[in-house]
């Protein structure tokens, strides 16, 4: 059978201002601060950035970003810059509305992810979901973890959003198979930064390109020591990360980045002993994968 092609674009979301040592965890400032530039409150920026693929007639979006669904406080608390959903006017500009997108798929449901599957926040308005006609898929282990949060990260995720995501369908995978999805898409797992993080692989001739999410969040972060103080298990994470960027180099394959500010994606590459980002492509990117 032949393999299914695939058009892929960047899409930007909201984007964010987050403490530069809480995304860098055990990084010294001095190290760090040679790879983005710190704010007057130490903040750096950060993309939410999301995946839209087209496969045949399906539209497909990889996560959803922030959003616009935070009250005006919280905005200015979690660093969210623009107020209104960006992701949808660039869907929009892309040639997609909301309705059209088909499938969702989320690496997991902290709110910088998932938070744009809902409207914009309007007082008095209780939240929607964004995306009227769209099924959703997550990890099984994702799904209990928003159920059922550790103390840890419970301010991570929204109260409103499981309720909304119940009245629709839902795939919550185990395996490295979606049935929504079908062929030409694979998952792996991590366990590091939160229980069940879905890496989403899509199949391309020129080798395969996996959804980073918070596993790698962007360029710095390929360097396999580097996580954030965000993570749940570091070690765990260290782990896994080497495992999928070894895997990565041996099949050239490469990353989508979330949350680097500039760069979408990366072929990874293993020099002297430590992986790297090569070829980056800085967003806005659009590719075509071409099926054999």
């Amino acid at each position: 059978m032949p393999a299914p092609s695939f058009e892929l674009w960047s899409i930007e979301g909201n984007r964010q201002r987050l403490d530069g040592g809480a995304m860098f965890g055990n990084a010294p400032r001095a190290l760090w601060q040679r790879w983005t530039t710190p704010d007057e409150e130490h903040r750096i920026p950060l993309a939410c950035r999301c995946m839209l693929v087209r496969d045949g007639q399906r539209t497909i979006l990889l996560e959803a970003g922030i959003g616009a669904f935070f009250e005006p406080k919280l905005r200015e608390r979690f660093g969210v810059v623009e107020p209104e959903h960006r992701l949808l006017s660039n869907l929009q500009t892309a040639g997609v509305r909301a309705e059209d997108v088909d499938i969702v798929v989320l690496s997991h449901l902290h709110f910088d992810h998932a938070g744009g599957l809902l409207t914009a926040y309007e007082e008095g308005t209780e939240p929607q979901l964004a995306f009227p006609n769209a099924a959703y898929v997550l990890s099984e282990d994702a799904w209990q973890r928003a159920e059922a949060p550790h103390a840890r990260d419970r301010a991570s995720f929204i109260p409103a959003l499981l309720p909304l995501l119940k009245t629709r369908r839902v795939e919550r995978v185990t395996g490295e198979r979606s049935t929504l999805l079908g062929e030409g898409y694979r998952f792996h797992y991590s366990d590091g930064h939160t229980p069940g993080l879905l890496l989403t692989e899509i199949e391309g001739p020129g080798g395969p390109i996996v959804f980073a999410g918070d596993l790698v969040p962007g360029v710095p972060w390929v360097h396999a020591p580097i996580t954030m103080g965000y993570d749940r298990f570091p070690e765990r994470l260290i782990d896994e990360k080497s495992a999928l960027l070894e895997d990565l180099a041996g099949r050239g394959g490469a990353l989508f980045f979330t949350h680097d500010p500039e760069v979408a994606v990366a072929r990874i590459a293993k020099e002297k002993g430590r992986f790297k980002a090569d070829r980056v492509l800085k967003a806005p990117i659009h590719l075509h994968l071409r099926g054999s």
